[in-house]
């Protein structure tokens, strides 16, 4: 099993554009305004060394890095480079592609020298499209995952069962993939703070404190088990959703009205395109300065969109009266059909 991860890919992609940009700090988020609120959906291994990071506010990535090179988020060019690259995937001998985002998927071989087949596949994908990636090798899908951190920038590394106790084992558990701050913080309260002392759990303490879904799991993950097939069912979107930052606080109640009017509208374009009815709502709400809360909803199938915006409506009803908000979103879930490939994440699910 082989994870193929882009290095900097967003980066990567606007230096091909502008090749007088290779080796300055890049930093790409919103309309490239620092002064806008917004965030940064990537930065190149120049500008992270300044602690620049995903999610991280625009304007404090550019006080971070006054000299960086600020850009707007250009979808349409990451999505022809990300088809680009995965095509380059499928072309090789005997690969099963199972594509988890524009600049990742995992790729199922039978060979006798992965490592070698890794290099085939990163010079392939350079000479096509001129990215460079890393390569995990593992003997399950997570152990390929984790194994990609290992490698980068435009290596290529191994994790398997013999080894991964050796290579983890010492490490926090958030270092492992699907954990985070929060569960880490949990599990550090039951005594386990490693990979080893999550690999060695009692799965029924887990279970105590996770639930019977997540409790296993989490001992799974510690392990580094779980499936080692790579599945090529084309996935299926469990649902569509979108979101606006506003420059300046909403504050009155027909600005909130007016903007989840909007927002419903361009939600209902996407799952119109995708012929499902809708199941369930989420309405995400960020108060100033900067708490967010979620308010989801399960509803009767229905693709009526008057329906919907009215259940939209109602739950701007769970808005706080009287606080600033900064940014609002929705999210539409959508009934799956039977075919679909199952589970939501290649560790949660089997996929």
């Amino acid at each position: 099993m082989l994870h193929v991860d882009l290095d900097q890919f967003i980066a990567a992609v606007e230096v091909l554009r502008r090749p007088e940009l290779a080796g300055k700090p890049i930093i790409v988020g919103g309309r490239g305004d620092p002064t806008e609120r917004a965030v940064v959906s990537t930065a190149s291994y120049e500008a992270r060394a300044f602690g620049v990071g995903s999610g991280m506010p625009l304007r404090v990535a550019a006080r971070k890095v006054p000299d960086a090179v600020i850009l707007p988020v250009d979808q349409e060019a990451y999505l022809a480079a990300s088809e680009e690259v995965m095509a380059t995937l499928r072309a090789q001998r005997g690969a099963v592609v199972q594509v988890l985002g524009w600049d990742e998927a995992f790729v199922g071989i039978e060979t006798e020298d992965p490592e070698a087949y890794a290099r085939q596949i990163q010079a392939a994908v350079l000479e096509r499209t001129r990215l460079h990636c890393s390569v995990g090798i593992g003997d399950t899908l997570v152990r390929a995952k984790v194994a990609t951190g290992f490698g980068k920038p435009a290596g290529v590394f191994r994790l398997t069962a013999g080894n991964w106790l050796d290579v983890m084992g010492s490490r926090p558990t958030r270092d492992l993939w699907g954990v985070g701050p929060k569960v880490s913080g949990r599990l550090a309260k039951l005594g386990i703070s490693t990979v080893a002392e999550l690999a060695a759990s009692n799965p029924q303490v887990l279970v105590l404190e996770f639930g019977p879904r997540m409790g296993p799991w989490y001992a799974q993950l510690g392990r580094g088990d779980g499936t080692s097939v790579a599945d090529d069912t084309p996935w299926v979107a469990h649902g569509h959703s979108r979101e606006t930052t506003f420059q300046r606080d909403l504050t009155e109640p027909a600005q909130v009205d007016e903007a989840l009017r909007e927002l419903t509208a361009r939600v209902l374009e996407d799952v119109a395109a995708e012929g499902r009815p809708v199941v369930g709502l989420t309405l995400k709400v960020r108060y100033a300065p900067f708490v967010t809360k979620t308010h989801a909803r399960k509803i009767p199938d229905t693709s009526d969109r008057d329906d919907i915006l009215a259940r939209a409506l109602g739950l701007a009803a769970e808005i706080e009266p009287g606080r600033p908000i900064r940014l609002l979103g929705l999210r539409a879930e959508m009934a799956m059909p039977d075919d679909a490939r199952k589970g939501h994440t290649p560790t949660r699910g089997g996929w």
